[in-house]
C-alpha cells in the first residue's frame, strides 16, 4: 500500500473528493425532497421516486460542470506551465485528464439511468393518480387547477398517455434526446471503436453540443412541482392535508382552500454556464490558431509506410514530448488527429511521423505521395514527457510508432550535448524500443547513431543505454544475425548495441521517466514501479508516466 501511495496519493485524494461531493449532493437533496414540507403533496403522488429523480439530477448537474474541463487542452497546458515550480506529484495529475473525463462520463451514464427510471415511475404514478376515482389524496390533487397554471399533476385528462408526455413536453422530449446523445457518446468511445473507427468516435462525440443544449432547457417547463410559499402560509399541508379528502361542499374552514403549486426553477444552466463559456473560448483559440499558415518544408517516406512531415509555423514554440492536432482539409475539413512531435525544441522546424493505421492516415500518406496538400495544425499541448529532464535517471519505453515522443527527447539531448548544457539534471537514460519488423527501426537509426558518436566524443558513452527488441522475425533474419554475431555493429540496425530477438522484460528494471507502450506493457511497468518504490525519502522512488491524448 505504501508503494502505491508514492505514485497515486494525490489521485486518490482527488477521487475521494469527487466521490465525496457526489455522495454529499445525492444524500442532501434526496433527504431534502423526501422531507421538505413544500413537496408534501408531490410525494403523496410520486412517493420516493421524487427524491431519486431530483437527487440524481443534482449530481448530473455537478458532473456536467466537470466533464468539459479535462478536455480544455489549452487550460491544462497553461496549468502545467504555471505549476512548473510545484511538486512533480501535482503536475502529474494533469496527465490523468482523460481518465478523469471517462470516469465522470461513466458516472453521468449511471446517474442518467437512475434519473430516467425514477421519472418513468413518476409519469406512471401521475397517470394512475389522474385516472383514479377513489377520492384518495393523489386523485383529489390531480383534479385541482386543471384550468389554470397552478396544477400539480401535468397529466390533465384520462386520454393523455405516459408516452404522449414523454415525447411532446419540453422536459420529456429533451430528456429523450440528451439520453440518446449520451448513450451514443459513451458507446462510441470504447477502446475498440476509437482504435479502429476513429471517425465514428470523433463525429458522435460532438453530440455533446446536443447534450448541453438539451440540458440547459430540460427543466424550463417544470413538470415536477411543489407548493408555493404563499399557499404554504395559507393552507399548510401538515394541518390541512386531511381536509382535502373529507371536506364538505360548503366548507368554511381555513383549510378548505385548494393548495396552489409552482414549478421548480431550472438550475442546470447555472452549473454548466462557466464551463461552457470556458470551452467556447478554448475552441475559439484553437480555431484561430489552426487558421495560421503552416508550411510543409520536407516530406520523407520511411519504410513500413511511415510518413515524416517537417513543418514551420510562425510563432510555434514547443517542448519535448508535446503533441499537436493535425487536419488535412483535402481529406476531411472536420477531422483532427493527434500526433506526437518528433522534433526537438532546438530545431527550426517541427515534425511528426505518421504510420498507416486507419482510413484517415492511409489517405494522408497516399495524398502526400501525389501532392503536398494544405495542412492545419493546432497545438502544441503538454504531456508527461515534458518532465523527463526533471529526473536523474529516466527509462523510456516505446513500442512501434509509440516511440515518437522519445525521438524528441533524444534529439534534445543531442543538442544539449552539442551546446555543453550544464543545467541538464538527467545523469542516465535507459531506452527500450519494441518493434514487430525491421523496417520500423530504419527512420530512428540515424538519430541513435549520432547520439552514440556524440556521447563517445563527450566522454559520456554510458549516458544512454538502449535496447532494441525485434518481436517479429523469421529464420532468414536469425541465420544472418548468427552468421555475423562477432561483428562490432548490429546486422539489423548497424548500431553498436545488438538487436534482441523476442519480447522484452523491462519491467524488472528502472521505470521512472516516460512510457509510450501498449496497454499490457504499460500496466506491467506501472505495477513494477509500485512494487519497488519506497516511502522512505532516503531510498529510491519510481514514478510512472504514460502518454495520453
Amino acid at each position: 500500500m505504501g508503494n502505491w501511495l508514492v505514485n497515486h496519493w494525490f489521485s486518490a485524494a482527488v477521487l475521494a473528493a469527487w466521490l465525496g461531493i457526489n455522495i454529499f449532493l445525492f444524500t442532501y437533496y434526496f433527504l431534502f425532497f423526501d422531507r421538505d414540507e413544500r413537496y408534501f403533496y408531490t410525494r403523496a403522488i410520486l412517493g420516493s421516486a421524487l427524491a431519486w429523480a431530483r437527487a440524481s439530477a443534482k449530481c448530473l448537474n455537478f458532473n456536467s460542470m466537470l466533464i468539459l474541463l479535462p478536455v480544455c487542452r489549452n487550460l491544462l497546458s497553461f496549468l502545467r506551465g504555471t505549476c512548473s515550480c510545484c511538486r512533480r506529484t501535482l503536475r502529474k495529475q494533469l496527465d490523468h485528464n482523460l481518465t478523469f473525463h471517462k470516469l465522470v462520463a461513466y458516472a453521468m451514464a449511471l446517474l442518467t439511468a437512475v434519473h430516467t427510471i425514477a421519472h418513468l415511475f413518476n409519469l406512471e404514478r401521475y397517470n394512475q393518480s389522474q385516472q383514479a376515482t377513489d377520492g384518495s389524496l393523489p386523485a383529489v390533487l390531480s383534479k385541482m387547477h386543471l384550468q389554470d397554471s397552478k396544477w400539480l399533476n401535468p397529466i390533465h385528462s384520462n386520454q393523455t398517455t405516459v408516452e404522449y408526455v414523454a415525447f411532446t413536453t419540453i422536459p420529456g422530449l429533451t430528456g429523450v434526446i440528451i439520453t440518446l446523445a449520451l448513450i451514443l457518446m459513451v458507446t462510441s468511445s470504447t477502446e475498440f471503436i476509437r482504435r479502429n473507427y476513429f471517425e465514428l468516435f470523433w463525429y458522435t462525440h460532438h453530440l455533446f453540443l446536443v447534450y448541453f443544449a438539451g440540458l440547459v432547457i430540460h427543466g424550463i417547463a417544470g413538470l415536477v412541482r411543489g407548493q408555493t410559499e404563499q399557499s404554504m402560509a395559507e393552507v399548510h399541508p401538515y394541518h390541512c392535508a386531511e381536509y382535502l379528502t373529507q371536506r364538505e361542499q360548503n366548507c368554511t374552514h381555513s383549510c378548505c382552500k385548494d393548495p396552489e403549486f409552482g414549478s421548480i426553477p431550472a438550475e442546470s444552466w447555472k452549473w454548466v454556464l462557466a464551463p461552457i463559456i470556458l470551452y467556447v473560448f478554448e475552441r475559439i483559440l484553437r480555431v484561430w490558431r489552426a487558421q495560421q499558415k503552416v508550411v510543409v518544408t520536407k516530406v520523407v517516406m520511411h519504410p513500413a509506410r511511415v510518413l515524416e512531415l517537417q513543418m514551420q509555423k510562425k510563432g510555434f514554440c514547443m517542448e519535448v514530448g508535446q503533441y499537436i492536432f493535425v487536419n488535412c482539409p483535402t481529406i476531411s475539413p472536420l477531422e483532427w488527429h493527434p500526433f506526437t512531435l518528433t522534433s526537438a525544441p532546438e530545431e527550426d522546424f517541427f515534425s511528426i511521423h505518421v504510420r498507416a493505421a486507419g482510413d484517415w492516415t492511409e489517405r494522408l500518406i497516399d495524398t502526400f505521395q501525389v501532392e503536398t496538400p494544405r495542412i492545419e495544425v493546432d497545438g502544441p499541448f503538454g504531456t508527461a514527457s515534458e518532465d523527463v529532464f526533471q529526473y536523474e535517471v529516466a527509462m523510456l519505453v516505446g513500442a512501434g510508432i509509440g516511440v515518437t515522443p522519445f525521438a524528441s527527447i533524444l534529439k534534445s539531448i543531442w543538442y544539449k550535448f552539442q551546446q555543453a548544457d550544464q543545467t541538464l539534471k538527467t545523469k542516465k537514460i535507459y531506452f527500450y524500443w519494441l518493434c514487430r519488423d525491421t523496417g520500423a527501426f530504419a527512420w530512428f537509426n540515424d538519430l541513435l547513431a549520432s547520439l552514440e558518436q556524440k556521447m563517445a566524443e563527450s566522454g559520456k558513452a554510458d549516458f544512454l543505454t538502449y535496447r532494441l527488441f525485434l518481436t517479429g522475425w523469421d529464420t532468414s533474419i536469425a541465420n544472418n544475425v548468427a552468421l555475423h554475431f562477432d561483428t562490432a555493429t548490429d546486422t539489423v540496425t548497424g548500431l553498436r548495441h545488438k538487436t534482441i530477438f523476442g519480447a522484452a522484460h523491462v519491467e524488472h528494471r528502472v521505470c521512472s521517466g516516460g512510457c509510450s507502450p501498449p496497454q499490457a506493457l504499460a500496466k506491467s511497468l506501472q505495477k513494477s514501479c509500485h512494487q519497488h518504490s519506497s516511502l522512505d525519502p532516503r531510498k529510491v522512488k519510481f514514478y510512472f508516466n504514460k502518454e495520453n491524448f
